[in-house]
């Protein structure tokens, strides 16, 4: 009998950043407009805050499974005072090794083995490989040629075996960011139809053009069927520090608690330690880079729209990509490997993210400065050029 590996996880798309990360370093002075991070890194208070950790020995034994008290706190009155979600008694602050981990409590906690859940098209691709991982069916929807929810596709998806149904937004891979209307209407779907709505808000402060962010877990009554993500590894630039956060109603604590518990135990509490110090400095931190990351994204825009590239650039009001739709007739794996290898650029394939009819590309401009994305930009622009039918 052969050693083989789990069938359910031969399925798994294989992570599509190792394989570019490759290329380019199989090609030395590639500018990337590929992976979503940002250019810096933690507030200094935060850094600073790593000075008075450990206090003592209990800081190096586990912690608690849903996370340290002070945060938890800081947690809670962020959510009441920014997105309008008032935890008390009917939902409950879990925090996190990052945004995908909580997305991944979130799928083994509401899904059986053959259980449909929605993701909008096209799709932040750790969301469809957890789905399948969980045994879980991916049930796709696209979205409109502007990147925006279709409500009606939405709803005519589901099926007795849904349970649950993802929106993200601000948008990755798009950029798109979803009305307040949209929203709405889809929480009150899966509130009318028993399901649970999944929304993920990690990059809830990258948005531009006084573009609103909503969170659907403020809708009074939303609590008992929504669950709503974020983190604080784009925000603060606390990557590598894994550290998010998600919100659950309290009939899900049982569940979530056995997961984590076992593939966790307890979020890092060096890691908790620097995010409080975050937290406590807040929001104005992200703005002033937000504020550079517009010029950044207008200066993408102007250069990929132009007449003469052969793309097309659905506008972006949010996070830090653009979802290109590039006239060729190469697949999307070959373009992106031949734009590193001949034109030293990088960018993410579509394919990726479940975008299979065409030839589309994430490109991502959070990671870098002003002279650098105008040098990425114009080679990506020469080399769609070359590439294009």
């Amino acid at each position: 009998m052969a050693h083989t590996q789990s069938r359910r996880l031969a399925s798994v798309q294989t992570p599509i950043i190792p394989i570019v990360s490759r290329w380019i370093a199989d090609t030395p002075g590639t500018v990337s407009l590929g992976q979503g991070v940002v250019s810096y890194g933690p507030p200094d208070d935060a850094v600073a805050a790593l000075r008075s950790f450990p206090a003592n020995a209990s800081d190096h034994r586990y912690g608690a499974v849903e996370g340290e008290a002070p945060l938890v706190a800081l947690i809670d009155e962020k959510l009441r005072l920014e997105n309008g979600i008032d935890v008390s008694g009917v939902s409950r602050v879990v925090v996190t090794a990052g945004g995908n981990l909580a997305f991944m409590n979130a799928i083994l906690a509401v899904t059986d083995p053959g259980d449909e859940v929605i993701l909008q098209v096209p799709y932040y691709f750790n969301h469809e490989m957890a789905i399948e991982m969980a045994g879980a069916r991916v049930v796709p929807v696209r979205t409109d040629a502007a990147c925006q929810l279709d409500p009606a596709a939405i709803e005519a998806a589901i099926t007795p075996r849904t349970r649950a149904i993802v929106t993200v937004s601000p948008n990755n891979p798009t950029g798109a960011v979803y009305p307040e209307a949209a929203l709405r209407r889809v929480n009150e779907m899966c509130r009318a139809r028993g399901i649970f709505h999944i929304h993920d808000e990690v990059y809830e402060y990258f948005t531009y053009d006084r573009t609103p962010h909503f969170s659907p877990g403020s809708i009074p009554g939303a609590a008992a069927h929504t669950i709503s993500m974020y983190s604080l590894s784009k925000a603060y630039g606390m990557a590598s520090w894994r550290m998010g956060y998600m919100v659950i109603p309290e009939s899900l604590w049982e569940a979530v608690n056995k997961i984590q518990d076992t593939l966790l135990v307890c979020p890092p509490v060096v890691s908790q330690h620097v995010a409080a110090a975050a937290l406590r400095v807040g929001r104005s931190y992200c703005a002033s880079h937000v504020a550079r990351l517009d010029v950044m994204r207008r200066l993408m825009a102007d250069a990929l729209s132009q007449p003469d590239v052969p793309c097309d650039v659905p506008a972006a009001r949010g996070a830090f990509y653009y979802f290109v739709k590039v006239h060729a007739s190469l697949d999307a794996m070959t373009l992106t490997e031949r734009l590193i290898r001949e034109h030293r650029v990088a960018v993410i394939p579509g394919s990726a993210f479940g975008a299979s009819e065409g030839c589309h590309i994430r490109v991502s401009y959070g990671a870098l400065d002003a002279r650098t994305a105008q040098e990425g930009v114009s080679r990506l622009v020469k080399g769609l050029k070359a590439l294009s039918d």
